[in-house]
């Protein structure tokens, strides 16, 4: 398909699912990066107590928490 018809079936909002190739899609700043950070016992055991009353994982609560801080700084 050449680029014209591509924009045009886009610019009158046709779906354009069966056009495009999503198998090398990525998320720009999406990508995951591991990070190893060391906390005394007691932060783990009160992440751990609410991790367990919320029914997350302690890497989603620590997740969650810090990119709502980052949120609020900005």
């Amino acid at each position: 398909m050449k680029a014209e018809d591509f924009d045009k079936k886009f610019e009158a909002g046709e779906d354009m699912t069966d056009d495009l190739d999503f198998s090398k899609a990525r998320r720009i700043n999406q990508e995951p990066k591991r990070v190893n950070i060391d906390f005394p016992a007691w932060v783990v055991e009160r992440l751990d107590k609410q991790s367990k009353r919320l029914g997350i994982t302690r890497q989603a609560l620590v997740k969650v928490w810090i990119a709502e801080k980052l949120k609020e700084a900005v």
